[in-house]
């Protein structure tokens, strides 16, 4: 059973890292986000879902 979270967990890192990768912010950002995802796998998505970037619409 735990193998099953292991996967989901790793899925959801993936994706994770493939939003970073498309969001707008710099490459330094992009590279600071996908290392913490990949160092600290349920930590780094936890903290990247709630702080990370994302696309937010113009204020006007």
């Amino acid at each position: 059973m735990s193998y099953v979270i292991g996967i989901a967990i790793l899925l959801l890192d993936i994706w994770a890292i493939l939003n970073v990768l498309q969001s707008s912010a710099s490459g330094v950002a992009k590279l600071g986000w996908s290392a913490a995802i990949i160092i600290f796998p349920l930590l780094g998505l936890i903290v990247w879902y709630l702080a990370g970037p994302k696309s937010r619409p113009a204020l006007s």
